[in-house]
């Protein structure tokens, strides 16, 4: 057999059980683990008075605004978050993915149109793009940046550079789609085990856990 057509058969079958399973399995082991950090947080009228927050809600809208993500970098605010939906969104409603899945299972989600499905691929490229060259030329963010960081990156953009590859016919279209199903199934791999894990932490950190980054009223502390 054509080692390429191995590869493939392997790609589109055991690797994405495995896939899918190590990730189930890391994702509830991670998030349980994180959880077990927190706690119940203290009332606030039992604390110390010293040691009592300032309450934003006091505070000008004007002050709140400048003390926030959105203050400080709205631009990459908004890349930021149009990146993460488009990151998770698009796989999930992809026409080629829910065929798979209608194949294997019987039934599948709603599928967005192919042309809607590739503009947001292009978007997390876009965005990706943008993220490289914030990491290549603003020095703040260059400091701090590992090679780990590029190949996380590359890794988030890699699927979907080779999806629209294979679904433009531009090169091999096996290679093409070979390297997106490995891509893919690495990451969702890596997910668990990596910095892509702040994907399963969200709920804790934004909602569970106070902060000045909660988006609600946080119940639990570290």
């Amino acid at each position: 057999m054509d080692p390429l057509n191995l590869v493939y058969d392997l790609a589109r079958g055991p690797l994405v059980w495995v896939a899918v399973v190590v990730f189930l399995v890391g994702a509830v082991v991670q998030v349980y683990r994180m959880w077990s950090l927190t706690s119940a947080a203290r009332p606030v009228e039992n604390l110390p008075r010293s040691l009592k927050p300032v309450e934003r809600k006091k505070l000008p809208l004007g002050v709140r605004l400048r003390l926030s993500v959105a203050g400080t970098s709205p631009v990459t605010v908004v890349v930021t978050t149009v990146f993460h939906l488009c990151l998770v969104i698009t796989p999930l409603f992809v026409l080629g993915h829910n065929i798979l899945v209608d194949n294997a299972w019987g039934a599948s989600l709603f599928s967005f149109p192919e042309g809607f499905s590739d503009f947001l691929t292009l978007v997390v490229v876009a965005c990706a793009g943008y993220f490289l060259v914030r990491r290549i030329f603003y020095e703040r963010v260059r400091l701090i940046s590992t090679p780990w960081d590029y190949l996380f990156l590359a890794l988030a953009a890699g699927p979907f550079i080779t999806g629209a590859l294979a679904y433009h016919q531009i090169f091999d279209y096996k290679l093409m789609i070979t390297a997106h199903m490995l891509l893919g199934e690495l990451m969702l791999i890596a997910i668990p085990f990596t910095k892509f894990a702040h994907m399963l932490f969200f709920p804790v950190f934004r909602f569970a856990v106070a902060s000045e980054y909660s988006l609600g009223n946080g119940r639990r502390t570290w």
